[in-house]
């Protein structure tokens, strides 16, 4: 635990994963749900759910997390062309389609190449509407060339939020300032952050976005399964898969610890019991 006492520890993990499905943020004049629902695992093919995570889910299989998540209040959604290279974009626009209770989040990512409005485009059609709620670029592989794209895809009406994903400090001031020049403005930022990986909150992005009213999302808070106790060195992830070799069981059984100390946490709020009863339902 790098050092911090036990007491430190559980206020830093209550912080970080305590937060009610109910919960709102203001993302400049609209109340946006403090929980988006990421489908990285939605669908199979380059990047999709079968390479990365080990599963093949089909549409069949999602659509009752996707009812049961609108029941809750979670209609937040968040993708990306990369994810499953459209596939994951496909199969959440099968599921809103005619839908006007959602908001969608999608990427463009630099590496797929431009221009950005092509790629909106072709997300859009599978997502199946002619907006997005929020646009993120999602690495930050030339911010000086792509960030200006996003600029008339605002204006227009076809992003209604600019984000990014994956940029540190100077990265996110970097793009603000391209955006402040016409008067708009990063509305989020969706960084890798948990209890393993900090370097937004050690880097001050958290602070920044805080103190500027940015909305900062988290990804993989519970590292993709390696926190949740489902998974241990006698019982791994999927291997072949790129989580099942981030966390072998070298990797999982210097977890153990940590885990224990979750698991207390977690017993003492009883989210083991709602576990038990979601999984029975």
């Amino acid at each position: 635990m790098s050092g911090r006492s036990l007491a430190t520890f559980k206020r830093d993990f209550q912080a970080i994963y305590n937060i009610s499905p109910l919960k709102w943020v203001r993302n400049q004049n609209e109340m946006i749900p403090a929980i988006a629902l990421g489908t990285w695992s939605w669908g199979t093919g380059q990047g999709g759910g079968d390479a990365v995570f080990g599963n093949s889910l089909t549409a069949e299989d999602l659509k009752p997390v996707f009812d049961s998540a609108m029941k809750a209040g979670l209609h937040l959604w968040d993708t990306a062309t990369v994810y499953g290279m459209g596939a994951s974009e496909s199969i959440l626009g099968e599921f809103t389609k005619g839908r006007h209770d959602v908001l969608l989040s999608t990427k463009f990512t630099p590496q797929l190449g431009g221009p950005v409005e092509d790629r909106l485009n072709s997300s859009l059609n599978r997502l199946g509407t002619d907006h997005t709620d929020i646009y993120w670029i999602h690495n930050p592989l030339d911010v000086k060339r792509w960030t200006p794209e996003l600029i008339p895809l605002i204006k227009s009406g076809k992003v209604k939020y600019a984000g990014v994903s994956n940029h540190n400090l100077e990265e996110i001031k970097l793009a603000q300032s391209i955006l402040a020049e016409e008067g708009l403005k990063i509305s989020a930022v969706q960084n890798h952050y948990s209890l393993l990986y900090r370097s937004s909150e050690e880097a001050g992005v958290i602070d920044y976005c805080n103190e500027n009213n940015i909305v900062f999302f988290s990804y993989m808070v519970l590292e993709q399964g390696a926190l949740t106790d489902k998974y241990n060195a006698k019982n791994p992830l999927p291997s072949g898969t790129r989580r099942g070799e981030a966390f072998n069981e070298d990797v999982l059984a210097k977890l153990e610890g940590l885990i224990h100390v979750m698991k207390e946490i977690g017993d003492k709020h009883n989210a083991g019991e709602r576990d038990r009863n979601s999984n029975q339902r």
